[in-house]
């Protein structure tokens, strides 16, 4: 909303200072909205009047220097001009305050109004009364805010205020915001404070936490019955991390306890106390880089060499990348051949990361996200992880809040609507900064953090608490081993959120499929259309057309890839039981479907008001691959015990059971189709809870001829027309594996 003293702000400078052309700028947009290009002007236009030959948006060390040496402090006595005076008006008015009429006069309206700037920084204990000093200016003439805003806390708000009022006259400490929201700024003037109370001279204090404040925080534990200053500090740093305290100068057995916590999730040892380790972790993003971790992430091949290095230095989890893109550049990046065997052999677990470039914004996009998911799940499969495993994708790069909002969001947006396509293979994890994993995470894209919290001066991890779903921490990079063992790694933090994968399935003997070539869908439509001609099928009771049924199945082809790659087995199975039952789809079917309903909701659906003999029934055979709840319930069931698959077992001979699995069967194509892999891995296992028969080789790539007959007649059932129509389903099967073999080849 336009401000009018804001309007009259940015008509002073266009008329004053020749619409922005002696200030070097363009003609400012006179809308009444205040902004960094408003602030720049008048930071310039303060440059001009102090006669500096050198214009610059930047408020700094020149400017800083020569408004003290030529005035000291600004007041009615000391400001050089009226439009020296316009200045201040107009930014006080661009901060919220009244100043006056923007008639250069610093009359008692701006006087008011800059007690109550120093009052609002914290800094009226050092500045009294309504002179305005080269710091103040500073903070005048920028965006923050001396207020809260947006929600901001109090707290916070009162913490900022006091390092302002506390440390302002040291040389290299600059007023920060006090709008209640902790910052980058805010995180380095408590490096900052933290030195000055060290003794630390002004040039010799950096804001950094170099070696010198490490080892002077070595000697400065608080603990229950400490007070003073340092638990001030001990206890700000604690609320700007988010844990819920009380901004003190005494440590209470109350604070203890909210210690031991916060140690508790960060993984540190649990003493209850202000001791190094967790001043390092409340202070700065890595935290103590002495401690052990037992997860790492590398680009390196983990040899049985490497793995018995890794494993004596106390290392689990291993993170290891999904794929590689380059053919040069780091050559052992991607998961090696035998090397998850080898981890294994030697106990150790390994968590997978997919990452290609994802180094800067440009990289993320809506469709990105569906390449990448895509890309990363068929990788997962190639290298045997098992179904549940988390992928963490990667946000390698300082990504500002609002790229996070415009770019990595719908990224990931789409990488969990894929996920959620593919028939939900896998979990999603998210690599990154702190900001980006905790936004990504709370829009419930990723249930899993591994926070780059080694890049500590990245703004997304400055000023931010650590994600409550943090699963790896990671913190230094070290080389662990010799010889032949020698291995560069990251050494990472584990929070026990996320253990790895400790078993996979073995490297595929043949190739799997991928996913189908839109540019040959009419030359194998006109397959199928000729072949269930040729065999009189599926007759005149079907609902839907032929082309409508491939059209289903082709629809949802990344579901039935990544089934089909999942459990090792020929896409054509799939295929061919899905769409030869969703072609057979009659009337009977659609009526029984509705007495389904009316059973368990004692109401006939709309959609089957003018069905004829609508009869109660507990369960019917649905979906495009028309699976009963109870047989959908068995064949999971078998899938879940023999640890194929996540999920609760459900009791196939329970109503509500039975009525709850029909539903996803009938109205989630993803699921159903993502179904038919266990309808026939149950079937070779002998369809166990069923007419059990005689087990037999789970599907697999190289499945005979009799074994694919095989399979195909148990999803319809048993008996001579079970066997018939398996018979007629093996030239079906043949069209598909033809067309998939094409794409994949040998």
């Amino acid at each position: 909303m336009a401000d009018e003293m804001v309007l009259r702000a940015q008509r002073f400078i266009n008329t004053t200072y020749g619409d922005g052309a002696t200030l070097g700028i363009s003609k400012l947009e006179e809308n009444g909205r205040t902004g960094w290009t408003v602030m720049y002007a008048l930071t310039r236009a303060l440059q001009y009047e102090m006669g500096l030959s050198s214009l610059s948006n930047s408020f700094g060390p020149a400017t800083l220097a020569a408004l003290q040496e030529k005035y000291g402090k600004l007041d009615e006595t000391t400001i050089p001009s009226a439009n020296f005076c316009r200045i201040i008006q107009s930014a006080l008015y661009c901060k919220g305050y009244d100043g006056g009429e923007i008639d250069g006069t610093y009359n008692d309206r701006v006087k008011a109004a800059v007690a109550r700037l120093n009052a609002n920084m914290g800094v009226s204990g050092t500045y009294p009364g309504s002179s305005l000093w080269p710091k103040v200016v500073k903070g005048l003439l920028n965006m923050d805010a001396y207020v809260t805003v947006n929600n901001g806390s109090e707290t916070i708000r009162s913490i900022q205020q006091w390092l302002n009022g506390r440390y302002v006259l040291r040389k290299d400490f600059y007023i920060i915001p006090c709008d209640g929201h902790h910052s980058r700024d805010v995180a380095k003037s408590m490096l900052f404070a933290i030195q000055y109370e060290l003794g630390m001279a002004d040039g010799v204090a950096n804001g950094v936490f170099g070696p010198g404040t490490q080892s002077g925080l070595r000697n400065h534990t608080v603990s229950t019955g400490s007070s003073g200053v340092w638990v001030q500090l001990f206890t700000g740093a604690m609320v700007l991390n988010k844990r819920p305290v009380a901004f003190s100068s005494s440590f209470t057995s109350s604070l203890a306890d909210s210690v031991r916590t916060y140690q508790s999730f960060m993984r540190l040892a649990v003493t209850g106390q202000g001791n190094f380790e967790t001043w390092a972790s409340l202070l700065v993003s890595y935290g103590d880089q002495s401690r052990p971790g037992e997860a790492c992430d590398g680009v390196t091949k983990v040899t049985a060499a490497r793995a018995q290095a890794l494993k004596a230095a106390g290392y689990k989890y291993i993170g290891r990348y999904l794929y590689n893109p380059s053919t040069t550049s780091l050559p052992e990046k991607e998961i090696q051949p035998g090397e998850l065997a080898t981890l294994k052999e030697y106990g150790l677990r390994c968590f997978p990361i997919y990452q290609t470039w994802a180094r800067s914004v440009d990289y993320y996009s809506p469709e990105q996200g569906v390449t990448d998911c895509r890309t990363a799940s068929y990788k997962a499969e190639e290298h045997g992880f098992k179904p549940g495993t988390r992928i963490y994708f990667a946000v390698d790069y300082d990504a500002v809040d609002e790229e996070v909002t415009s770019f990595i969001l719908p990224y990931f947006q789409k990488v969990r609507e894929e996920m959620n396509q593919l028939g939900s293979p896998f979990k999603i994890g998210v690599y990154g900064p702190r900001n980006a994993c905790s936004r990504i995470s709370e829009a419930g894209y990723a249930d899993a953090s591994f926070v780059s919290d080694m890049s500590s001066g990245f703004s997304g991890n400055l000023g931010y608490a650590m994600p409550e779903n943090w699963a790896f921490d990671q913190i230094v990079t070290k080389t662990v081993g010799s010889g032949d063992g020698q291995i560069e790694i990251d050494n990472n933090i584990a929070s026990g959120r996320d253990t790895g994968q400790g078993d996979f399935y073995p490297t595929p003997s043949q190739k799997l499929d991928i996913g189908f070539d839109i540019d040959l869908w009419s030359s194998l439509l006109q397959e199928i259309q000729d072949y269930m001609a040729s065999i009189g099928k599926p007759g005149g009771e079907r609902i839907y057309t032929l082309e409508e049924c491939l059209g289903a199945i082709i629809q949802h082809d990344a579901a039935i890839t990544s089934g089909a790659r999942r459990y090792r087995m020929r896409k054509a199975l799939v295929q061919t039981s899905a769409f030869w039952e969703f072609a057979h789809y009659s009337l009977k079917d659609y009526t029984e479907d509705a007495g389904v309903v009316l059973y368990h909701t004692g109401v006939i659906p709309d959609w089957a008001k003018d069905l004829p003999k609508v009869e109660r029934l507990v369960d019917s055979s649905t979906g495009i691959p028309k699976i009963s709840g109870r047989t959908c319930i068995l064949a999971r069931n078998n899938s879940i015990r023999s640890g194929l698959l996540e999920g609760t077992v459900l009791d196939s001979a329970d109503d509500d059971d039975r009525w709850a699995m029909w539903q996803k069967i009938n109205q989630d194509n993803v699921f159903s189709l993502s179904t038919v892999p266990h309808m026939h891995i149950w079937g070779a296992d002998g369809k166990p809870g069923d007419h059990e028969e005689t087990p037999i080789r789970r599907p697999a790539l190289d499945y005979t001829e009799t074994e694919i007959y095989e399979v195909l007649r148990r999803y319809q059932g048993f008996g001579d027309e079970a066997e018939a129509h398996a018979r007629e389903r093996m030239p079906l099967y043949a069209i598909f594996e033809k067309y998939n073999l094409a794409i994949r080849g040998v």
